[in-house]
């Protein structure tokens, strides 16, 4: 039985400021916040909101026959807490239905995985997080930034523990192979691999409202026959795209939302389901490995990595920003931290590309690729001087890592000093307290058994003493007269 595998990504520019040469050293901040208010406020407006909305209703409509999966950059989520909430809550809304599936991906939507394993590993682990957060469950399936693969990137995807992973489906890599079927990584059998199909997935992002494409216009059971016509043995349809080409791509007047929504129904007519990435990697086993030596990725004709990294500005660019990169792990400051996932995000050197698109650029701010360039060196010349300002270039990332190491080693003792010490105290309060209690109790029965004394017998009241007689006076003494003197003394 046929199955579609439908997967919408969601991510936000964070937009830079026009930053000088002599603003390095002076200005540390280095966005532009009223640019980023109003496109994100215009696009969850436009496309987010509707989109939504009507996939909301094709999940009430449908039940459990309906089943569609998404993934948020963690920067994109940090640009909706901060300007369109409603959008998370919607999110979170269709996630409650059991119908929906959030994968991982960087949280930078950066190219840490080109660039330093470890990074690319921690910048996966932490936009996890913020999905467990939101959703309440731990994604099993990763897509990279713009689905980048590679043998060795699907290597360390395998090795975090992850299940699938979804890339492209590209000519040059599938050959005389069909994107319809589940592969697996070809150094990490265990990794299944889902592949973009590339014709059913731009038939409704690029090309569903060009009235000069041959398909024009495309309905949706003309578009279900088309999947129903394939090969039997053909069985996994992935569509995946960005969900801002619904309303943004694709304007809403184009009448996009009602073919997605005519899909379920059209679907069920011929057999054929929808099924979420990480149920297709539990049931559906590989039918063989898949060799990319070369890195690829949805961008471009060519797909591969050369919109960021085709010329020597990018590159040079990319070389620097991740030069600081293991110091930046290291030091772990909070502050470095927000900047360093701003400034890898993968827009950051589209922006400098030279090459032509098929897919029209919005350069911003910038008036071509050396500008992109220039503004964007300038920035992170101060970003690298605020590195090497909190943990001097002398002092080598070994020696940094053994320094940091000790210190928050002697933060957790002290911490559990701290925390012994608390525990302590409330078990002193508490022996205390049940002293205090055995005393009180010892009092009280002391009380009750001590026997009761006779009262005491009140002497008799004595009598008044009698007043004594007041003592008669004694009468004057004579005054004594000299005797005379013997004869004996006359003579």
């Amino acid at each position: 039985m046929k199955t579609i595998c439908l997967y919408f990504e969601i991510h936000q520019i964070i937009h830079l400021k026009r930053y000088r040469f002599f603003d390095i050293g002076t200005d540390h901040y280095y966005y532009d916040d009223y640019e980023n208010e109003r496109s994100i406020s215009d696009i969850a407006e436009r496309s987010y909101m509707p989109a939504l909305n009507a996939i909301g209703d094709m999940i009430r409509d449908n039940g459990k026959a309906f089943k569609v999966a998404f993934s948020l950059s963690g920067v994109g989520i940090e640009q909706l807490e901060m300007h369109a909430p409603q959008v998370l809550e919607k999110l979170q809304e269709l996630n409650n239905t059991g119908c929906v599936e959030f994968l991982a991906e960087p949280y930078s939507h950066g190219l840490s995985s080109l660039a330093n394993e470890e990074t690319f590993a921690l910048d996966v682990k932490k936009q996890c997080q913020k999905i467990e957060e939101y959703f309440g469950k731990k994604p099993t399936v990763l897509r990279n930034s713009s689905l980048i693969y590679s043998d060795d990137i699907g290597g360390q995807v395998a090795a975090m523990g992850f299940k699938g992973m979804l890339t492209e489906g590209a000519k040059h890599v599938l050959g005389w192979k069909s994107p319809h079927y589940v592969y697996h990584c070809n150094i990490a059998p265990n990794l299944k691999l889902l592949l973009r199909d590339v014709e059913f997935s731009d038939d409704i992002s690029l090309r569903f409202n060009n009235a000069d494409w041959e398909g024009y216009p495309l309905f949706a059971d003309a578009y279900i026959d088309r999947i129903a016509r394939l090969p039997e043995e053909e069985q996994i349809i992935n569509i995946f795209m960005e969900l801002s080409a619904l309303g943004i791509a694709q304007p809403l007047s184009s009448n996009i939302l009602d073919f997605l929504k005519a899909l379920p129904a059209c679907a069920k007519e011929k057999g054929i389901t929808f099924s979420t990435p990480t149920e297709i990697c539990m049931k559906v086993k590989s039918v063989s490995n898949l060799d990319v030596p070369d890195t690829l990725s949805w961008v471009d004709e060519e797909r591969d990595v050369s919109c960021w990294l085709g010329n020597a500005m990018q590159r040079e660019a990319f070389n620097k920003l991740y030069s600081v990169a293991d110091r930046v792990r290291i030091a772990n400051d909070p502050r470095i931290n927000q900047d360093w996932d701003y400034l890898q995000a993968s827009n950051n050197f589209r922006f400098m590309t030279t090459k032509p698109s098929n897919v029209g650029l919005d350069r911003g701010i910038y008036s071509g690729p050396f500008d992109a360039f220039t503004n964007y060196m300038n920035i992170l010349g101060d970003f690298i001087n605020r590195v090497n300002a909190l943990y001097p270039a002398e002092i080598d990332n070994e020696e940094l890592n053994a320094l940091l190491t000790t210190i928050r080693n002697q933060g957790d003792e002290i911490e559990y000093k701290d925390e012994e010490i608390t525990r302590l105290r409330a078990r002193l309060e508490k022996y205390e307290a049940a002293e205090e209690e055995k005393t009180a109790v010892k009092k009280t029965e002391t009380k009750k058994a001590a026997p009761k004394k006779a009262p005491a017998k009140k002497a008799p009241a004595k009598k008044p003493a009698e007043p004594k007689p007041a003592a008669e006076p004694k009468a004057p003494e004579a005054p004594q007269v000299p005797a005379e003197p013997k004869e004996e003394e006359k003579k």
